[in-house]
């Protein structure tokens, strides 16, 4: 029922320019490791810093990026950065055909689509807020979280045949062009969107860049929501590299099986993300919530236990359906949360702080256990990000909270949510 909800032609343009550009990342997906490792002849330590360094920096350069995307119309912000990154990753081909393509590009690339991804992913929460009844809120992120897991199942694969038939680049150009689609498809939706309001100075403000990161640690539901999600994030990215290294290394899987086991597991997170709005309806959303929560940070220790031949596949694809199904279950429900908790005036860069710091998080962490992994080894590593995972439920929130529209009904002022 909730796929065949109508949601307006609107929000389908916006649904269609996420889709294309989410296909596109599928496609591309590795693809700046894989031209390191096989164009560059980049080794480990490299490879590693591209990971790292790229989304770390991405990250401080975005920091400013949550004020001047909240004061400016959306849509166009969202174009924009599409366009940016369509220039950017368009120049890794061009450079690699006239043969000047270096590590230190890649590296930029990375740096400034980390950037734009941000500050997208900032206007875009903000316009669908505006775009969407609250009501209808789950229903949509359910479906943007629906092509997340279906262009992660389908585009890796594809993109693995696609570099083997045309090149090592091919899969960056098919990227590129989705995110032209994608701005494309945003311009179509129409319609006339309004200036935010300004309040306060006109120039930007030292307090308006810590703005987000003060709403969410202030927030009761929010703080406990924001840590978890960033320690769970973090670890579970952090032991992705480490896997790769056990696989591919001492267990000897070959590369065909590295990838069924994790392309074929995303269907999980299709099924999760279905299921989120009728678990919603029957059994309310803090219930759903802390339980996907809980069981999610139980699936990973699983991976420390893997073996090899036939059972090491079976064991990672259940482990990661597992993972996936209550991901799929947990991001539309977070995403919806964060909305309905958040004034339409300070969205952005409270997506956009929520951002930054996942991305941080997410480069502090594999450096740390990657430095892990050197002294110990790739499976004592996994083992420890699997047990410290164990404890994140207990940063779920106990109880819930009414949402920001719910308590402006009840009390008929502005100001509720500072209250909430």
């Amino acid at each position: 029922m909730t796929g065949r909800r109508a949601l307006g032609r609107r929000f389908g343009w916006l649904w269609a320019a996420y889709a294309v550009s989410a296909y596109g990342s599928g496609l591309g997906f590795g693809a700046f490791p894989m031209i390191a490792v096989l164009v560059l002849h980049c080794g480990p330590a490299q490879v590693a810093t591209l990971a790292a360094a790229g989304r770390a920096v991405g990250a401080l350069v975005a920091v400013p990026l949550g004020p001047w995307v909240e004061f400016r119309r959306k849509r166009p912000v969202m174009v924009a950065m599409d366009l940016t990154r369509f220039a950017v990753l368009l120049s890794v081909p061009a450079a690699f055909a006239l043969g000047l393509l270096s590590f230190a590009q890649l590296l930029l690339v990375s740096v400034v689509t980390a950037a734009a991804d941000i500050a997208f992913k900032a206007a875009s929460g903000a316009y669908l807020k505006a775009l969407v009844p609250p009501a209808d809120l789950l229903v949509a992120n359910s479906r943007f979280e629906s092509t997340t897991w279906t262009s992660t199942t389908v585009g890796p694969p594809l993109g693995g045949a696609a570099i083997g038939l045309f090149g090592p680049v091919t899969t960056v150009v098919a990227d590129a062009v989705s995110y032209l689609l994608s701005a494309l498809g945003i311009r179509a939706i129409g319609g006339t969107e309004p200036p935010p309001a300004r309040t306060g100075a006109a120039r930007l403000r030292a307090g308006d860049l810590l703005a987000g990161w003060r709403h969410i640690l202030t927030h009761p539901a929010l703080r406990p929501l924001f840590f978890n999600a960033i320690v769970v994030n973090g670890l579970i990215m952090a032991s992705q590299p480490l896997l790769a290294v056990l696989l591919l290394g001492p267990l000897g899987f070959a590369p065909w099986q590295y990838g069924l086991v994790f392309a074929a597991p995303c269907v999980g997170g299709l099924l999760g993300s279905r299921l989120a709005h009728p678990l919603v309806a029957r059994f309310g959303r803090h219930r759903v919530l802390r339980t996907a929560g809980a069981l999610r940070a139980l699936w990973p220790l699983g991976l420390a236990c893997v073996q090899p031949g036939v059972p090491g596949v079976v064991l990672i694809i259940v482990v990661q359906f597992g993972l996936v199904t209550c991901c799929g279950l947990f991001n539309p429900l977070l995403a919806t949360y964060r909305l309905d908790h958040t004034a339409p005036d300070r969205v952005a860069r409270t997506l956009a702080a929520w951002s930054v710091s996942s991305s941080a998080a997410i480069a502090a962490l594999t450096a740390l256990w990657g430095l892990l992994a050197t002294v110990t080894s790739p499976r004592t590593a996994i083992a420890a990000a699997g047990v410290v995972l164990l404890a994140t439920p207990l940063l779920l929130p106990r109880r819930e909270h009414a949402s920001r529209d719910e308590l402006s009904g009840a009390a008929g002022v502005s100001d509720v949510v500072d209250r909430v």
